[in-house]
């Protein structure tokens, strides 16, 4: 079982005839272990140099008491390191609560980092921490605005399964 999240962004870049349509998926496998937590997962965009661009979402316990769930946010390290650390969660339309398995959704339209994101190369960054578990990150790299239909993917080992990045002009 994975869950998978879809992310649909149009209209992302100020400017004439720059208008496409972007589907992310992220899976995370259902593992059969003894204990079992829901991932930490965070969703970022780069450049090809690791130059952080902006946050896309970030999935983390916010039902514990005092916000303790902010405690193993820098268990995701890399987007830690990039961001994590700058940030005063939660944040509202950036941080939820982790996913149950099945699949997700989430609409960027012209929300930031995509608003005025100048042509060129990116990655499309997933990092996902899980509690009496292991680390996984994933980058698929992609081109802005796309000039022709793009199916990009990058497979996870054991954290994350499939990342897809769908886009259309």
């Amino acid at each position: 079982m994975r869950i998978l999240v879809s992310v649909t962004m149009t209209g992302l870049m100020a400017g004439p005839a720059l208008a496409a349509d972007v589907k992310v998926t992220v899976g995370i496998p259902r593992l059969t272990v003894s204990e079992y937590h829901r991932p930490y997962v965070a969703i970022w965009l780069e450049k090809p140099d690791q130059t952080f661009v902006g946050n896309i979402a970030v999935w983390y316990d916010t039902k514990l008491k005092d916000n303790e769930g902010t405690k193993w946010l820098k268990d995701m390290r890399q987007w830690w390191r990039r961001s994590g650390r700058n940030l005063e969660m939660p944040v509202d339309g950036l941080s939820s609560a982790t996913r149950p398995p099945g699949e997700h959704q989430i609409t960027v339209g012209n929300a930031a980092p995509f608003t005025n994101l100048a042509a060129g190369e990116y990655q499309l960054v997933v990092e996902a921490a899980r509690e009496v578990g292991g680390r996984e990150l994933l980058r698929v790299p992609f081109t802005w605005p796309a000039k022709e239909t793009l199916n990009l993917k990058a497979q996870g080992e054991h954290e994350l399964s499939l990342i897809a990045i769908d886009v259309k002009p």
